[in-house]
């Protein structure tokens, strides 16, 4: 009954969509002021049905219900509660319900949060939102329906794919999700504006907070996916180039140049068709990401989808769209006339030099991406794009666009004075020169690459610093009158210093695990060791563990560290009989300075126990430097929410 419910409730979510998109365009043409009421009703109608679909699902995957296919497909009797319930989503029908539930979560939102916007502008959002909600609900319920029975219903299920029982699915895809969907919004508002032919600075400071919200999601959510890999998977990496994993990098690329780009716009009411542009772009990698991942053309751990029904579904949808947005872009932009002007020395210049080179990186990504799969398509050919081409290629791209990061934060809007410019980033230089050539001396291989990497890690955070300095106007005042300053900075500004300090951070612990990394193996019994650049790890013994859903062979290891600093690590191979799979789950000795990392295998007679380790110096500062950079967001949306409060009155069509 519980399905049959949730069937219904997915019915309706349809039928609202439809009907509240027909209506919407209809009450906008015939002028009638009672369709405004109606969109906002609506929006929150469709969430609440959602949610009830949603709640459904989970109940079913909560009591083991066998009897619903996807139930009975990804669990299992014996499996962890915890597991049970990100089971949900851990699964190509229950995914799809997760993102059509984010997405009715951010019309209600918007809903709840936009009576300050003009009214036609509001409606046309929500009626653009609703087509794309009734697209997604109608491919759930023609082709990926969460609620399909099965009958007779088994006693036990198949069991969730061992790689996905872990804590971290908890809070991934739902993050990832959260920031896919995010850029919705920021489509639905391009798409009205395109229709009204209109959009200056207050459409921006609409539209800006929500695209720095969805920015920020998906930026955790591609660090938990990152920090997934690393410790999981087993092989001590945390990005490989995977076209799963490019593909949730498009979108991000594309809304870091789409939030700089809204804040050329509102500050100078320019860059207008090419904001408009970005917006639609961002949403479409968005939508290009999940037909690369649910369309089954990939098989992955995050490739659920194998039907190819599906698959042309999804296209269907991504045509009609992304096909529909770009058709009235190339209509309309040429109404986006822009107001400002501004010098070749600029902000505004420098952000749209930084545009040009973030749109660059996304055409390598999505070549290296989409290619060889065009290229497997149309022949027998077997193409495949890794590590060696982006590294190549796209990270020389992005290190001469770090290179401009500390310049335009410090340049002036309309017109830049380069020499003191150039004056206030020289103690930036020294540091970052400095720094290049202690690398350098210090690196075991690849100085060269080692000078780059920590050089420019350090040019943006020194800039950074550089910028604080100039705006607080430290050692210019007195101390106190600075500190002064520096509390009266809008959070937008500090969100800003805030993420480009958390990139520094990244760049330094990137280089650090990528060019300062080590490995070695070899067979230990119980009391064995091995060293590794002076740590020494120690086997001390290996015990059997049987859990409902799994069985191991544990290995504890003693880790010591040269500098005398001892710690204790597990690290284990895991069988799980339902699916017949194993898993190895890493034993991470971590500190600011580098994580010992170590795996064990499979017991080989008369040898021992394969073991593993790796060092990775700085590898926790990937973590910090990501949360940092999600802090600066998370700022950044705080300044714009009180900006938006406080100027609700001035917006065009603002309720009183």
């Amino acid at each position: 009954m519980i399905a049959e419910l949730g069937q219904f409730l997915l019915i309706l979510v349809l039928c609202v969509a439809v009907l509240q998109a027909g209506l919407s365009a209809a009450g906008l043409y015939l002028k009638d002021p009672a369709v405004f009421g109606f969109a906002r009703a609506g929006a929150l109608v469709q969430f609440a049905l959602t949610l009830g679909a949603f709640g459904a699902l989970t109940w079913l995957f909560a009591v083991s219900d066998f009897s619903t296919l996807v139930v009975a497909e990804n669990s299992h009797t014996d499996k962890p509660f915890i597991y049970k319930l990100t089971g949900v989503w851990g699964n190509h029908e229950g995914s799809m319900l997760l993102w059509t539930l984010m997405l009715t979560a951010y019309t209600a939102a918007l809903a709840w949060s936009s009576k300050a916007v003009a009214p036609r502008l509001i409606t046309l959002t929500f009626a653009v939102q609703s087509a794309i909600t009734a697209m997604f609900a109608a491919f759930l319920l023609f082709t990926s329906n969460p609620f399909a029975r099965l009958w007779p219903a088994p006693v036990d299920g198949r069991d969730l794919n061992p790689l996905l029982q872990d804590p971290g699915l908890a809070s991934h895809p739902p993050m990832l999700y959260a920031g896919y969907v995010g850029f919705s919004i920021t489509f639905a508002f391009a798409v009205a504006a395109l229709i009204e032919g209109r959009a200056d600075v207050r459409w921006a400071r609409i539209v800006r907070p929500w695209a720095l919200t969805a920015w920020t999601f998906l930026t955790i959510g591609i660090a938990l996916g990152a920090s997934w890999a690393y410790y999981e998977l087993g092989w001590g990496g945390w990005w490989a180039w995977d076209p799963v994993e490019n593909a949730s990098l498009l979108p991000w690329l594309a809304g870091t140049a789409f939030i700089h780009s809204l804040r050329v716009m509102e500050k100078r009411d320019t860059l207008k068709a090419w904001t408009i542009l970005l917006a639609l772009f961002t949403f479409s990698l968005s939508l290009a990401g999940t037909f690369l991942v649910r369309s089954g053309v990939l098989t992955s751990v995050h490739a659920f989808a194998v039907d190819p029904q599906r698959g042309v579904f999804i296209l269907a949808i991504l045509l009609a769209l992304i096909g529909g947005a770009l058709t009235l872009y190339g209509l309309r932009a040429q109404t986006l006339r822009p107001t400002g002007t501004f010098a070749m020395v600029s902000r505004e210049s420098s952000l749209l030099v930084n545009n040009i080179f973030f749109a660059a990186a996304i055409g390598l990504v999505f070549y290296g991406t989409f290619y060889p799969l065009f290229v497997t398509t149309v022949s027998d050919e077997t193409l495949t794009i890794g590590a060696p081409f982006y590294n190549a290629t796209f990270n020389p791209l992005m290190g001469v666009l770090f290179l401009a990061v500390p310049l335009s934060g410090l340049m002036a809007w309309k017109r830049a004075k380069l020499g003191q410019l150039l004056k206030t980033l020289s103690p930036a230089v020294i540091a970052a020169l400095t720094a290049g050539v202690i690398a350098a001396w210090m690196a075991n291989a690849q100085p060269v690459t080692s000078a780059l990497g920590v050089g420019l890690g350090i040019w943006v955070g020194a800039g950074v610093l550089a910028d604080l300095r100039s705006r607080i106007k430290l050692f210019e005042i007195d101390f106190a009158a600075s500190l002064r300053r520096a509390a009266g900075l809008p959070l937008g500004i500090w969100g800003m210093l805030v993420s480009h300090l958390g990139l520094a951070v990244l760049i330094i612990a990137i280089t650090g695990v990528s060019v300062w990394k080590q490995e070695t193996r070899a067979f230990l019994s119980p009391g064995d060791s091995l060293e590794l650049s002076g740590h020494v790890v120690r086997l001390d013994d290996v015990v059997r563990l049987d859990e409902d859903n799994f069985n191991a062979a544990v290995g504890r290891f003693h880790v010591t560290r040269p500098g005398g600093s001892e710690h204790d690590v597990v690290a284990s191979r895991r069988f799980y009989p339902v699916r017949g799979m194993y898993t190895t789950e890493s034993g991470i000795d971590a500190n600011f300075a580098g994580d010992v990392y170590v795996t064990i295998g499979d017991l080989v007679e008369g040898r021992g126990w394969p073991v593993h380790v790796y060092l990775y110096p700085l590898a926790i500062w990937l973590w910090i430097g990501s949360s940092i950079l999600a802090l600066g967001g998370v700022l950044a949306i705080l300044d714009r929410g009180r900006r938006s409060l406080s100027s609700r009155k001035q917006l065009p069509g603002a309720s009183t």
